[in-house]
């Protein structure tokens, strides 16, 4: 185990023991409180998101004409008000764009970029030793510039239709009048410590109590700096937000807690237009985001290594097909590890990570009556000395949101987004809080001699796993969009439910609900409280290392099923799909 392995897991592994038994505690783990829980069909359009009120500011939305970009827009504003722990402004995002009537697929990425006077180091300390979690995360230094704000706006000039500024409306409203404190957002406050210690995330989250509590449930909660900061975005655009008060307040809240971000990093953020990554599996066409994030490839990756077995014919539950699940999941969470970053500064071989044969190949390594030693190397799909990195040890914890839509035209939206932590750094400004989205970079720059290509870098955008979906018909039609948040355990929520849908023909309720099973290049993970811990001897059989532990998952998704669209939400959170 590396050094900065050896360091930073026990730390990152007690913090998410210690939320998984704040959830616990709270009884949120409602993956079998409904068992049987019928898809939502609608026929006209339909947004499925992470809370009920961001799901019906969407809908209205599209009841009013929008297009799902403008769905999407209102639904991201709301959120970043009432799931704040998961995302919101003051981070980052990802979106996948199906344009009906030009049959085209777009990318966007709004990650955050490094601040220019990011180091490669700069979460190592004195003695080269990594920080611990909890101190890396909390703070200015692990602020990144965010790219929600311009992401968003650069998708809405090209497939917006409602005016911008209207479609901030319902979150503006319900800054200002209120909304009920969920039991989730009181939790997740809880199940911080260093939160209160913070002040504006103290006066905004916890009662005035010594020491202070979370809301309780139920508590009408007004944030007017969020609403002035809505009101202002809406009026002038993006740039309010990179420029002006609203940056200079960013830039004070970071350095007032240790950070470098400047007003020249603010303003200088671009939102890019990328190329999709695409592949065929089955009869299908999956689509998704390219780097920084490494989802779209590994779950690319993931079903190209299944493709070459007939999971069809296996049972959803059974040992044997998620025991093929669990093996091609370690394969390509090893090439992540190795070879994925941001490509606009580290070379990545996207198509040979892709290529049929390859990937047919890694297959070969897959047993069906055992599982070799752990973990397994990353490939080699093709040879090159600027390809010679070290595997890369990114931290992501599983907070997050995603968010599928699909208008009245047919266009289709797919877009995660997060501050990375729950409640980010912590840090707020204008009533919105700041991402600590630098901590996914790799804390060490290097690892047994060799570079990592996910070391932090002025400009750079540290990798991702989050992964926004499209699925097409072999006709090229629309057939779903979903993703899911969850951390570094994204890519295996998707691709599981990818195969729920398109071989095992579940719809998208059911796929969502699937017992969670994950290997990330380590022990397999088992969900607890599902059928599969009644599975685990027969996997410990295999040679797996088993663990029993709560999902994080959050998967929204929509399927098009008879020319009528079918919706489903992850009972895990507190998300749901509304349509007409």
């Amino acid at each position: 185990m590396s050094q900065e392995a050896g360091v930073i897991l026990p730390v990152r592994k007690k913090l998410l023991r210690e939320l998984a038994a704040a959830l616990m505690g709270f009884g949120l783990w409602l993956a079998l409180a409904a068992p049987g829980l019928a898809a939502v069909m609608a026929d006209r359009h339909m947004v499925a998101a992470a809370h009920p009120l961001a799901a019906e500011a969407g809908r209205q939305i599209l009841r009013d004409g929008g297009s799902a970009v403008d769905a999407a827009i209102a639904v991201q504003a709301v959120l970043g008000l009432v799931e704040p722990q998961s995302s919101g402004i003051g981070g980052g995002a990802f979106l996948m764009h199906w344009d009906q009537a030009h049959k085209q697929i777009s990318a966007y990425d709004g990650r955050e970029t490094a601040p220019a006077a990011t180091t490669p180091d700069q979460f190592l300390k004195p003695d080269g030793q990594p920080l611990g979690f909890r101190d890396a995360f909390t703070g200015g230094r692990s602020v990144g510039v965010p790219g929600v704000i311009a992401m968003l706006a650069l998708a809405h000039e090209k497939h917006g239709k409602l005016a911008w500024a209207d479609l901030f409306a319902p979150a503006i409203a319900l800054a200002e009048n209120g909304f009920p404190v969920s039991a989730r957002l009181q939790l997740m406050a809880g199940a911080m410590p260093k939160l209160p210690n913070f002040p504006q995330a103290r006066a905004l989250f916890f009662t005035s109590d010594n020491p202070p509590r979370p809301l309780p449930a139920g508590t009408l909660l007004r944030n007017a700096d969020y609403a002035h900061s809505l009101r202002a975005i809406a009026a002038d655009g993006p740039r309010a937000f990179y420029t002006g008060d609203l940056a200079r307040a960013m830039v004070d809240a970071v350095k007032a807690q240790g950070g470098a971000l400047s007003l020249e990093d603010l303003a200088g953020y671009r939102a890019i237009a990328r190329p999709p990554v695409c592949g065929e599996y089955r009869d299908y066409k999956i689509c998704g985001m390219p780097p920084p994030t490494s989802g779209g490839v590994a779950v690319l990756q993931i079903l190209g290594m299944l493709e070459n077995y007939q999971m069809a014919a296996l049972a959803p539950d059974s040992v044997a097909a998620l025991h093929l699940l669990a093996q091609a999941g370690r394969l390509a969470y090893a090439d992540r590890g190795k070879y994925l970053a941001d490509t606009d500064q580290i070379a990545v071989p996207l198509e040979a990570l892709l290529a049929k044969p390859y990937l047919a190949g890694r297959a070969r390594l897959m047993r069906l009556d055992a599982i070799g030693p752990s973990p397994v190397e990353a490939g080699s799909p093709v040879r090159h000395a600027a390809l010679d990195f070290a595997p890369g040890m990114d931290m992501a914890l599983p907070s997050t949101s995603h968010v599928s839509i699909i208008d009245g035209g047919g266009n289709a939206v797919s877009m995660t987004s997060s501050v990375e932590a729950p409640f980010g750094s912590h840090v707020m400004a204008g009533g919105f809080i700041l991402n600590n989205q630098l901590t996914d970079f790799s804390f060490a720059p290097e690892m047994d001699g060799l570079p990592v290509a996910n070391a932090a870098a002025p400009g750079k955008r540290p990798l991702s796993s989050m992964s926004p979906t499209l699925v097409f018909d072999r006709q090229g039609a629309l057939y779903a969009t979903l993703g899911s948040p969850g951390g570094t355990r994204i890519i295996g929520y998707v691709a599981q439910t990818l195969v729920g849908l398109l071989d095992w023909g579940l719809d998208m309720q059911a796929a969502i609900d699937q017992p969670r099973l994950i290997n990330r290049n380590g022990p397999l993970e088992l969900e607890s409280g599902t059928v599969l811990e009644k599975l685990a001897p027969r996997f410990t059989a295999l040679g797996h290392a088993v663990e029993i532990q709560p999902t994080f998952s959050g998967l929204q998704g929509i399927r098009v099923v008879g020319g009528r669209l079918e919706g489903g939400a992850d009972r895990r959170r507190e998300g749901a799909a509304l349509g007409d």
